[in-house]
């Protein structure tokens, strides 16, 4: 229901204006999280079975053909953790992957639901413009969260399973070398 009417420029001015504080405070309140907040999977970031590992997301959207097209948030806003590519197999790099992966899906689900607001603004048809905006721009991150983080907790078990089968002086040896 919109409850401001605006002349066309003040009011196309007004949704960019709304969409980049938006964007940054979402992105920046996010950020400022301690990491822990974002260290165990939760109902929103938890990968379902029908998801099979993020497969479901290749398959029925190409997710790895285009998800390199897109920009990481450490690129626009220069702040952050780099998801774009796996800068080291390091088990603490893939766990701070997993966990900013997680950050980084929350903030694009939190940058959906107010796109209702726009509709205080805006005429109908320029609110309904904002949701589909708003899916558009978040739901392709969204897509590749789910698709890459499984991918890396894969990794990640992989891992731990061969440093449990390693023998001892292997493992302390690999240890000493920083290779586990």
């Amino acid at each position: 229901m919109q409850l401001i009417e605006l002349p066309a420029a003040w009011l196309v001015l007004t949704d960019i204006a709304a969409w980049a504080v938006l964007h940054l405070s979402v992105s920046l309140f996010l950020f400022f999280l301690p990491g822990h907040f974002f260290a165990r999977t939760s109902f929103l970031t938890r990968i379902r079975g029908w998801e099979k590992g993020g497969e479901t997301w290749q398959r029925l959207l190409r997710v790895k053909s285009w998800k390199d097209r897109l920009p990481d948030g450490n690129s626009v806003l220069g702040i952050g953790f780099q998801k774009k590519q796996l800068l080291s197999a390091h088990p603490d790099d893939l766990d701070e992957f997993v966990l900013e992966s997680r950050r980084a899906e929350w903030t694009h689900w939190l940058l959906i639901p107010p796109s209702l607001l726009f509709f205080l603004w805006n005429p109908p048809w320029a609110g309904w413009m904002m949701i589909v905006y708003a899916l558009a721009a978040n739901l392709p991150f969204i897509f590749i969260q789910r698709y890459n983080r499984p991918r890396i907790e894969r990794l990640i078990t992989r891992k731990n399973n061969a440093a449990e089968n390693l023998p001892v002086m292997c493992h302390v040896k690999a240890k000493r070398q920083g290779t586990l």
